[in-house]
């Protein structure tokens, strides 16, 4: 089936905001008197708030009595640090303008908050583009599960073979290829020699690298 619809992750795809979240999860944990190596951080990327927090609360041993409390306050942080410093991150204005000019339906389907998705659309200046959003926060699973992707696409009345997403996470990748969509993956730097991209169609060091060559190669 030929190509119709995009969709994008936002946390580290659009937005240098992977590092911001970090930031925020140190301040946070070392209010529990723990703290997370970069390595540690890594193996989580791309879960939802919730289950970051669930899942090293529970390591560190902490207790579930502080989970709610400390979800919303990585989030408000993680906020705040968005809008201070969020840099929206190269071939962004150029993806979206790619994707519009072939009169394509763009959607953003992401593991964070929609509070998070209207900050960075606003600071990014893609509303325009925009057919759909969708976030997996109050879903019963987020990713690698694939329904915050077949939300998305259904919102625009997209079917899932028809679709291309952007992620720059395993988890995301998963999620996308679990959702029968077709995936581009753009990993961090030091993430890009990773073998588990394997997985993907196609793998780039930028968004702003994805032509005319590409999409015909993940539209074939």
């Amino acid at each position: 089936m030929q190509l119709d619809s995009v969709i994008f992750d936002i946390d580290g795809l659009l937005i240098d905001s992977e590092p911001l979240w970090n930031e925020a999860a140190t301040e946070l944990f070392l209010q529990y008197g723990v703290s997370l190596t970069e390595e540690q951080y890594k193996t989580t990327t791309g879960l939802r708030t919730k289950e970051f927090v669930q899942w090293w609360f529970q390591y560190f041993n902490i207790g579930d009595g502080e989970l709610k409390r400390a979800e919303q306050k990585i989030v408000e942080l993680v906020l705040a640090k968005i809008e201070q410093k969020g840099k929206i991150l190269p071939g962004v204005p150029y993806i979206f303008d790619f994707f519009h000019r072939k009169s394509f339906k763009i959607g953003l389907a992401t593991s964070s908050p929609p509070a998070l998705i209207d900050l960075v659309v606003n600071i990014c200046g893609i509303s325009k583009y925009l057919h759909a959003t969708a976030s997996a926060e109050a879903l019963a699973y987020g990713k690698p599960h694939p329904q915050v992707y077949l939300d998305c696409a259904g919102t625009m009345g997209s079917k899932p073979t028809s679709c291309i997403c952007f992620e720059d996470s395993f988890n995301g990748m998963i999620a996308a290829k679990a959702a029968r969509m077709k995936c581009v993956v753009v990993p961090h730097v030091s993430q890009l020699k990773d073998e588990r991209w394997g997985a993907a169609d196609l793998k780039l060091s930028s968004l702003q690298n994805f032509g005319e060559l590409h999409f015909n190669l993940v539209n074939s």
